[in-house]
């Protein structure tokens, strides 16, 4: 994000879930035009709602990536690209912005990859992919692309994998941006643990004020027998934290039904776009039935700039992804430890997310928390 950005209205997705269509991509002996964009609804703002909720032996994993990054500094400021690639302060709007390729197909464009590590013995009881980002920078994307990806399991080809819920979409003066999500769950139960490539998503190239931004992750609960029981909820929308919103303008998740005894422990996923690295003012707070309230953050993730284009568990790198950037420009997708607001128990959590001084959109939550027997 620039640094004069604009405050950003509030824009948002969701809607009832349905599965995907996943549709195979064609092979050179059988060609065939490529699927038309999935035509789901487009909506300017929808809350987050529960996507899926579950009470089981198991747990919640994901596999992630940034897929557009730097090319070449546009600000006299900026420091070096590879110097941001590996973890130094850098906005988007300082730079180029060039798409990431790790699949070495001319036929695709921005294709990432990120391990996924469901353990041996599981059995994926819910999988969704959530894929967005920034449709204007140096040029400008159609919308009607936004909701399709190409997705390709540990060593199988491409499928297209088609919006199955609204598009949260919403334009200004200064970005173009959008969120979209569909059901994987077949497709994931077939391809299993490995590295997942996703790509074509449907970002923009170049330099702007604003910058680009954009990326994908994929969000897994699975059952084990040999693990605790566990309450496993998703929640989905794409919130604007506008500029400066602080506690009269934030976002508020509230997870209720949790029965998660004293001394529990826990986790906490979230997806976020255009969080900058070194601009402060955004934070995650968590707030149990005693009332006492826990400000979320760690190592990577300071409790003022939580928001800071990192995807890390618990302020470190957890599975291989290609590329690896510690600095991913306006990608966020992190993993927090829950169990400091877990101490006493609780029935409830209220999450509660600000904006930076210059703001940020929320895309995901998830939540893994112990159950009582």
């Amino acid at each position: 994000m620039g640094s004069s950005r604009r405050i950003l209205g509030t824009v948002g997705l969701l809607s009832c879930l349905t599965l995907s269509a996943l549709v195979p991509v064609a092979d050179a002996a059988a060609p065939a035009p490529a699927p038309a964009p999935s035509a789901v609804r487009e909506s300017p703002r929808v809350p987050f709602t529960q996507r899926y909720q579950a009470v089981q032996h198991g747990g919640v994993v994901r596999a992630s990536n940034s897929s557009i990054s730097c090319r070449s500094a546009e600000s006299p400021q900026a420091e070096p690209c590879p110097e941001v690639q590996k973890g130094a302060a850098g906005v988007n709007g300082d730079f180029e912005m060039f798409y990431d390729e790790v699949d070495k197909d001319p036929d695709t464009y921005n294709s990432t990859r990120a391990e996924l590590r469901v353990p041996r013995g599981a059995k994926v009881s819910y999988a969704r992919l959530y894929w967005g980002g920034n449709l204007r920078v140096g040029e400008q994307k159609p919308p009607e692309d936004n909701g399709r990806v190409l997705v390709a399991e540990p060593g199988g080809a491409y499928k297209a994998v088609l919006a199955d819920t609204v598009v949260g979409h919403h334009t200004d003066a200064g970005s173009d941006a959008y969120q979209a999500s569909a059901d994987v769950t077949p497709m994931v139960r077939k391809g299993g643990a490995g590295m997942w490539t996703v790509a074509q998503l449907n970002i923009a190239m170049g330099h702007s004020e604003v910058g680009a931004w954009g990326g994908w992750t994929l969000v897994v609960a699975y059952e084990h027998p040999q693990e605790p029981l566990r309450r496993i909820s998703l929640w989905d929308g794409f919130e604007s934290l506008a500029a400066g919103a602080g506690e009269a303008a934030g976002e508020t998740v509230e997870i209720a039904g949790l029965n998660a005894p004293a001394g529990s422990s826990g986790r906490a996923g979230v997806v976020a776009y255009d969080g900058d690295r070194g601009t402060l003012g955004d934070s995650l707070t968590v707030t149990a039935d005693s009332g006492r309230r826990i400000s979320i953050s760690d190592a990577e993730n300071p409790f003022n700039d939580v928001m800071n284009s990192t995807i890390t568990e618990f302020g470190h790198p957890s599975f291989v992804r290609q590329p690896e950037h510690m600095n991913n420009l306006g990608y966020d997708a992190d993993v927090f430890d829950l169990s400091p607001a877990l101490s006493g128990g609780a029935h409830t959590l209220n999450f509660r997310f600000t904006g930076e001084s210059q703001g940020q959109f929320l895309g995901v939550l998830f939540v893994q928390t112990d159950a009582r027997r």
